[in-house]
């Protein structure tokens, strides 16, 4: 690292006014504090130097993530090896190749596309690269189908950046989720590519590994077998376990709970947001399994489809959730409610997280409005009986 620090500091004065490479200063800056904390604190005022910069924390969730990568690139291949009736005879490395070979192209493009057009927009503002994107660039590919084609996946990306996140001013202004707003595109844009029985489930065979299936292939998930009046085939334990049809990422309630601990363990993610999602989804599904309104028990309802991954990963994301301590419980309380509302109201989108989550990043500021009002006037109150 030593090493490393010195390069950076010899090549510095390239970047800098009056040196060749100045056009470029804004990449450079961008890898720079990415490696290194910058050694910079404000002129005026009070300040705190910290260890920890908005890098770090993306960082830290990134990791977070990498349970729920590995085993969505495993559950890739066992639905495609158990759509062909060969999962027996299959490998451990056989299945878990297939689908990293399947899952690696759609985070390579997500990041390349992102990176980009982020690394344009600095050069073009002449600012420095922001770093929100570590952590959209991931998960984008996890909240979506194996059969998104790289294609869409490209127009998605395009769009969540641009107009989800840049044109309103760069990381930490933006008001929806970006990784959100790539999926919400992607669903109404192109619905045959991200929804039915056709797109949960690999159909090509890469370098040897994995089976070609038909384009006939089906593989229903078990909120959409739910949607058309149908009991899951999967049992309780394949559900927490992850081996179901789903989004890449979003299957295994293990995975996301690994994450979920580190990004508690960390401080990173607000657990008020999280468990009142959970408590949210859970007292509203109870209430409408007490009604015969639907036809799963309240508990599959927060294991199934993308309601862990949101509550932990989206929910929590903290530049479009709720900031203040009280808010948080509403937010994260409403988005449980919501999206299990969806899923029962409205048999044509069984999945009902990511419109919950859109729906309160635009409620978030209001929450937090309502809050601090709230507790200036009990402050006013204190005063005026005084």
């Amino acid at each position: 690292m030593n090493f490393l620090r010195k390069y950076l500091n010899d090549v510095k004065p390239n970047f800098e006014k009056g040196g060749k490479l100045h056009a470029f200063r804004s990449v450079f800056d961008g890898f720079e504090t990415f490696l290194f904390v910058p050694n910079e604190t404000s002129k005026t005022g009070t300040h705190i130097h910290d260890a920890i910069d908005s890098k770090r924390i993306m960082s830290i969730v990134v990791i977070a993530l990498l349970p729920a990568l590995l085993f969505g690139m495993y559950n890739v291949g066992f639905q495609n090896y158990k759509a062909a009736g060969t999962l027996e005879s299959a490998s451990f490395l056989a299945i878990f190749f297939y689908g990293f070979l399947q899952v690696l192209p759609k985070i390579l493009v997500s990041y390349i596309v992102g990176l980009g057009i982020e690394f344009a927009w600095a050069q073009w503002k002449g600012e420095e690269i922001q770093e929100g994107y570590l952590v959209s660039g991931i998960i984008i590919p996890l909240i979506l189908p194996v059969g998104c084609p790289l294609w869409a996946l490209v127009v998605a990306v395009a769009f969540a950046v641009i107009i989800g996140k840049e044109i309103f001013g760069g990381t930490g202004m933006n008001i929806f989720n970006v990784a959100l707003i790539a999926r919400a595109f992607l669903f109404f844009s192109y619905p045959t590519k991200m929804s039915g029985d056709t797109v949960w489930v690999a159909t090509d065979s890469i370098f040897g590994l994995g089976n070609t299936l038909s384009d006939a292939s089906t593989c229903a998930t078990p909120l959409g077998e739910v949607a058309v009046g149908k009991m899951p085939d999967s049992s309780l334990c394949d559900m927490v376990c992850g081996f179901i049809p789903g989004s890449i990422g979003e299957t295994s309630v293990i995975a996301i709970a690994i994450g979920a601990v580190i990004l508690l363990w960390t401080g990173i993610a607000s657990w008020r947001t999280m468990l009142s999602v959970f408590v949210g989804g859970a007292v509203t599904a109870l209430l409408f399994e007490s009604l015969d309104m639907t036809n799963i028990p309240w508990y599959e309802h927060l294991v199934l489809g993308g309601f862990c991954f949101g509550a932990v990963f989206m929910a929590t994301d903290p530049v479009t959730s709720a900031r203040t301590s009280c808010g948080q419980y509403w937010y994260g309380l409403l988005i449980g409610v919501i999206a299990v509302v969806i899923r029962v109201m409205n048999p044509g989108y069984p999945e009902g997280m990511m419109l919950a989550i859109l729906l309160m990043n635009m409620f978030a500021p209001t929450i937090d409005y309502c809050v601090v009002q709230k507790n200036i006037s009990k402050r006013m109150k204190r005063l005026t009986n005084k």
